[in-house]
């Protein structure tokens, strides 16, 4: 009966598994399956190393300090290749982008197993992440502008925020497979979770060639002769995009103060509770690994769930970005195992709050032709945070203590809601959230009556 239901069509625009109904529909969904498998994939083999990262590095003879002066060397590199990965995908393709990601990523798994099984060493280490770094950079922006162009061309008119929380769900749900799995591997040998790795990302690659092509969007660079000229193009437009909208602006400045805290924060999570436990275990990294990554999911959520009351996005970041700030800080403060556990689940689930609905309030408001390159725009800017942060935040843990370094995040952060409040007011189209309600109705968390002419707006 299953088989019976289940029709497989290739077109010209790529590979859709089909069901009854609506064309549109059809592809719509087949178009979000494509988008949700690639992130669950990517993302299994990307989380096997996460939850040993530092472990790993310290037992190659890191200390804690060059563990985050190694993870700056990748968010430096994500950094520098941002906006041009950001506009390769606008200018010669999505798809390529996404391809040439997991290609470098297989290459940077490689080089770290090769530096440690060489007796490490920080130059080499940083070398690799940076490699690392560049390969995400491929990956930033392009994934979501595909599926974005790709809804847009078949005509879909739903909320790009459910998608979103759909596919943090799904991304939450492959790190807790990855990192529960790369813990186990790693009480073996801390080697093997990277191994995996570089198998499965070879897997991702050859997944991404089948199903993954650029629909509803037509690449304008297809010699690279003319990729210089295309670049510059593009990326004056995100310039001068950036430059004219407030909006664009307001969220760069949160993206960079969370940026500050969320990269560092999330390697610093399993030595600090470990030091709290008073035990070395990897499995252990492993659950607590896969339990923020279930925090996560449980954000993602509520922000599927609040988006049918809650007539305005700005609210939601306001809310997340206020509970991060306070889960930190409080996470500082305390000594014991499972409050610091529980603040960390409590962060890791403003996150997953904010998150998707960010991301769908940036793409309201970037223009289609741009999109990669601000969506990389954004992502740039909170790199840059990422880098300071874990060279700051880092030197404050080994000079002090890693709650030092919590804490004194927790109260950084708080200064991302002023800038949030300033959005608010703003009262963007970006800002409303389409479908969650008729005319008129005030929501739990709306805040005010919705114009109509704003809800006929697709997201």
């Amino acid at each position: 009966m299953i088989m019976n239901r289940l029709m497989i069509t290739v077109a010209e625009d790529g590979l859709f598994f089909e069901e009854p109904g609506d064309l549109s529909v059809r592809r719509s969904q087949a178009i979000v399956r494509s988008y949700l498998v690639l992130t669950g994939l990517f993302t299994l083999a990307a989380s096997l190393m996460w939850a040993v990262n530092a472990l790993f590095m310290l037992d190659a003879g890191l200390d804690i300090f060059e563990v985050f002066v190694v993870n700056a060397a990748f968010t430096v590199g994500l950094v520098l290749f941002e906006i041009p990965t950001g506009v390769v995908a606008d200018s010669t393709g999505r798809r390529r982008s996404f391809l040439l990601s997991v290609l470098i990523l297989i290459i940077g798994t490689v080089g770290y197993l090769s530096i440690a099984g060489l007796g490490g060493g920080l130059a080499g280490f940083v070398l690799v992440s940076l490699i690392l770094g560049i390969g995400y950079s491929f990956y930033s922006g392009a994934a979501e502008a595909w599926l974005v162009d790709a809804l847009h061309a078949v005509g879909h008119d739903g909320q790009l925020d459910r998608i979103f929380a759909r596919s943090e769900i799904v991304a939450s749900g492959a790190i807790v497979l990855g990192s529960v799995g790369g813990g186990l591997l790693g009480t073996l040998d801390l080697s093997w979770p990277l191994v995996l790795r570089a198998v499965l990302l070879a897997g991702v690659f050859g997944v991404g060639l089948l199903v993954m092509h650029d629909v509803g969007f037509v690449p304008r660079a297809h010699r690279m002769s003319a990729m210089p000229t295309e670049m510059r193009k593009v990326l004056q437009a995100s310039i001068d995009f950036a430059r004219n909208s407030r909006s664009a602006q307001l969220l760069m400045s949160v993206s960079l103060i969370q940026g500050m805290f969320s990269i560092w924060a999330f390697y610093a999570a399993q030595p600090y509770l470990l030091q709290l436990l008073r035990s070395d275990a990897v499995w252990v990294a492993g659950i607590i690994t896969a339990l923020m990554a279930l925090a996560t999911n449980a954000g993602n959520l509520a922000a599927e769930f609040l988006a049918r009351f809650c007539g305005r996005r700005t609210t939601l970041l306001i809310a997340a970005a206020t509970a991060l700030a306070i889960a930190a800080a409080v996470a500082g403060l305390a000594d014991s195992f499972w409050t610091v556990l529980l603040m960390m689940l409590l962060l890791n689930a403003a996150q997953g709050l904010g998150g998707p609905v960010q991301r769908a309030y940036l793409h309201t408001i970037a223009p289609s032709a741009e999109r990669a390159t601000v969506a990389s725009a954004v992502s740039l800017v909170g790199g840059a945070g990422g880098i300071v942060g874990q060279l700051g935040l880092g030197w404050i843990a080994r000079t002090h203590s890693l709650a030092s370094g919590y804490l004194i995040a927790g109260l950084t952060l708080l200064v991302a809601v002023p800038p949030l409040l300033r959005l608010r007011r703003i009262h963007e189209p970006g800002d409303t959230i389409i479908g969650r309600g008729t005319a008129g109705h005030k929501g739990a968390c709306a805040g005010q009556d919705i114009d109509p002419q704003l809800l006929s707006l697709k997201a």
